[in-house]
């Protein structure tokens, strides 16, 4: 206040006040004397301490202390007796903290937001299960895809009649086995269904020193990767409406991942194909293409109305829900909390 007097002094009440940012009108009534007022009358048509106890006691009273004070004012209109409208029952009924829904509601726990990065391959893996049709009605195979979440590379996946927790015990093993993956360097993500929570699934991450990580609930951005890939799965011009049977759905699914991984030019790749980021190779490829264009933009350098062509190189870092400082590149790690099936052959490992 001394300050703001100041201040208003000097350059003036206005300036002061929006320098300090403070409201001129509480300017104002503090350089106001205080005056001792007196208290506000009530209205006169306000009902006195007594008749408010005796509402109050009647609500609460076993004959109405289960039914809302509309059913009790109706009620009592109809036995010939009227002591105020239903809303001020509810006003001196929220005056004692006596409005509230009587339910036991059920109360949810408060789930971090994960925020997971990948500066290479094999640093952050991405998992999911979905559903293919079969022929028969309400029958499904269940496609298993683990993805790399940094070069989109599906590194395993499998095509089962069942979801079980075993099946992706099997899958996660033999892929982690088949990728060479040092301990202490995966983070492996997952929504929270029944396979991707299991106590075993649990455990066999603990003893891979993979760090588990998972969506929120009801929160499928929070597993961007995965609902994106299967996006890409079922938009594909070939995809049936329905599977006849098993094999022909391994047959599918192994055309589908060897175009995905060896001659899909990913957008977010800068249309490099999954295979050459994940094992190395966009480094020549991107060379080789810078050649081309060198060699484009020397025969026809008006073409080129922004001068000479440069390809971008990848992304330094892959987020799932960056911080709102992404700039810093570090990886963010979760503390650990903890059959008739086809197994697909693996893809090349170099």
């Amino acid at each position: 206040m001394e300050m703001t007097s100041n201040l208003s002094e000097s350059i003036g009440v206005f300036p002061a006040c929006q320098w300090l940012g403070v409201p001129r009108s509480s300017w104002y009534r503090w350089s106001q004397p205080t005056i001792d007022r007196a208290p506000r009358p009530s209205p006169s048509r306000s009902m006195s301490d007594a008749e408010r106890s005796e509402i109050r006691s009647i609500l609460n009273s076993e004959r109405f202390r289960n039914e809302t004070p509309r059913q009790v004012y109706a009620t009592l209109l109809d036995e010939g007796k009227h002591y105020c409208h239903w809303r001020t029952m509810y006003r001196i009924l929220a005056e004692e903290n006596e409005v509230r829904e009587r339910r036991n509601q059920r109360s949810h726990p408060t789930y971090s937001k994960p925020e997971l990065l990948a500066t290479a391959p094999n640093q952050l893996w991405s998992w999911d299960i979905t559903k293919l049709k079969s022929e028969i009605r309400l029958t499904y195979y269940y496609l298993y895809v683990i993805l790399d979440v940094y070069s989109r590379y599906v590194v395993g996946w499998m095509l089962a009649e069942c979801e079980s927790e075993h099946l992706a015990k099997k899958l996660i093993t033999e892929t982690y086995t088949r990728q060479q993956i040092p301990h202490g360097q995966l983070t492996l993500h997952a929504d929270r269904g029944p396979s991707m929570t299991a106590k075993s699934v649990k455990q066999l991450l603990i003893d891979l020193e993979v760090v588990k990580s998972h969506s929120r609930p009801y929160t499928p951005n929070d597993n961007p990767f995965s609902e994106s890939h299967f996006k890409t799965l079922k938009y594909r011009p070939d995809y049936p409406d329905r599977f006849a049977s098993s094999d022909v759905a391994t047959q599918w699914c192994q055309e589908l991942f060897v175009w995905y991984n060896e001659h899909h030019y990913h957008s977010a790749l800068n249309l490099m194909t999954p295979f050459a980021v994940h094992y190395g190779h966009e480094p020549e490829i991107r060379a080789q293409r810078q050649a081309v264009l060198e060699q484009a933009y020397h025969d026809h350098p008006g073409r080129f109305v922004n001068g000479k062509p440069a390809l971008q190189p990848l992304p330094d870092a892959v987020w799932i829900n960056p911080p709102a400082d992404a700039a810093q590149v570090h990886r963010l790690q979760l503390p650990d909390d903890g059959v008739a099936s086809l197994l697909a052959p693996p893809f090349p490992d170099s």
